[in-house]
């Protein structure tokens, strides 16, 4: 069996490094990199907060997520730029079409990182440590902006490694290099354990990962039941899990957005969620599946996420029945507070869709051909003019915003 060789790529600092990058390229002549900046929303409306900081911002104690009206106070001279998600995704793919030359096994983790899949070319790279510091050299000197290069074993293992020390590195954790490396880390270090987990392991003197390691494996399951078997694995740098590239026929569709501020307005988060279910559709139209269930995704201000799904009656690629029930969950779910990043998810995807049974069938067909053919005209020409430029009028009796329908109708 092929010993695993995985690369995680990171990109550093992404957002403002991104920004820094196209305001460079509109002639602006200062890197806002080097300068206390931050990526933010409308410090007008006083309730904007930090997505992304400088290194020189770091230094005068501004976090991500506080609000801009408090980053301000820390540094008056602070220069504040507003997010441009669409180019932050013209830059992830570029990004990722050309990690893919190295391997055809590519995972995108999230927008801005990915895993590569190295095993079994050995023949092509004969030293990965240098052809990780080329791929990062590479990056920098085509793209204008840093990234970090783990490698491992494994996708946990080369997950580490990345954020071993930032920006602009390479390291590596190997199996032999899991008692040097990993163990002598805080066990809050060690993926996926949140704030709370680290806590109930400090509790039972728990500290290190090597603590981890090593700590008695009923005491683990009592307290942490399902989630005591990852712990344990993880500590010891076991992962099993294989990067899987991105097929153009998914199991799921989804998209989520981090808000420029808190949001509690309902009709502004149903406004983005309009705009969400038209992206996602949209995907589903575009790879011929048909959709059965929906889930909305939520992150307030405490960090902390939860969801809510329900299933259609029927397998459907309509933007406006799809809609409808994206609002339906939104009014069970949501809980009243404020929102960081919010998200919609198609799941259960087929290629195909069961037939209905109604004593109208031959009425139903027709409508419901009528309305794809119009779905499908939209498609086309938002695809040729721009996002979102038409949708179907018969929005505005599903609870579409106002401000949406306003310009469609």
């Amino acid at each position: 069996m092929k010993e695993r060789l995985i690369f995680h790529i990171d990109v550093n600092n992404a957002f403002l490094s991104w920004t820094a990058v196209l305001l460079l390229k509109q002639g602006y002549k200062t890197d806002i990199r080097t300068i206390p900046s931050i990526i933010g929303g409308s410090e007008k409306e006083r309730r904007g907060i930090v997505l992304a900081k400088s290194p020189v911002a770091k230094k005068y104690g501004i976090k991500t997520a506080e609000t801009i009206y408090q980053a301000k106070k820390k540094c008056p001279s602070l220069q504040m730029f507003p997010p441009n998600y669409h180019w932050y995704y013209q830059q992830s793919k570029a990004l990722f079409q050309y990690l893919s030359r190295y391997s055809p096994v590519l995972e995108q983790f999230s927008i801005d990182e990915c895993f590569l899949d190295m095993t079994g070319t050995k023949y092509l790279y004969k030293d990965y440590y240098q052809l990780a510091l080329k791929i990062k050299d590479d990056i920098k000197n085509k793209f204008g902006f840093t990234v970090n290069i783990g490698i491992g074993n494994n996708k946990l293992c080369a997950k580490m490694a990345s954020d071993f020390e930032k920006p602009d590195k390479v390291h590596t954790l190997l199996k032999e290099e899991i008692e040097e490396k990993l163990w002598p880390l805080d066990v809050g270090d060690l993926f996926m354990v949140g704030k709370r987990t680290k806590e109930e392991l400090n509790k039972l003197n728990i500290y290190t990962i090597k603590d981890l390691a090593f700590a008695n494996d009923k005491l683990l399951e009592r307290k942490f039941k399902s989630q005591a078997k990852y712990l344990k694995e993880a500590s010891h740098g076991i992962d099993n899990t294989k990067v899987a590239p991105r097929s153009s026929k998914t199991t799921s569709i989804s998209t989520t957005e981090t808000l420029n501020h808190n949001v509690t307005d309902e009709d502004e988060l149903k406004e983005i969620l309009f705009r969400q279910t038209e992206d996602v559709t949209r995907e589903l139209r575009k790879q011929k599946q048909y959709a059965k269930t929906v889930a909305i995704i939520y992150k307030n201000n405490d960090f902390q996420n939860y969801s809510a799904q329900a299933k259609l009656p029927y397998l459907t690629k309509s933007t406006k029945e799809i809609y409808k029930l994206v609002i339906k969950i939104f009014e069970t779910s949501y809980k009243k507070d404020p929102i960081r990043l919010i998200g919609v998810r198609l799941a259960d995807l087929k290629e195909t869709k069961e037939k209905q049974i109604s004593l109208f069938d031959d009425a139903d067909n027709e409508e419901e051909t009528q309305e794809e053919e119009i779905q499908k005209t939209i498609d086309d020409i938002n695809q040729k003019f721009g996002k979102s430029i038409v949708a179907p009028a018969s929005l505005k009796i599903i609870g579409a915003p106002k401000s949406k329908r306003n310009e469609k109708d």
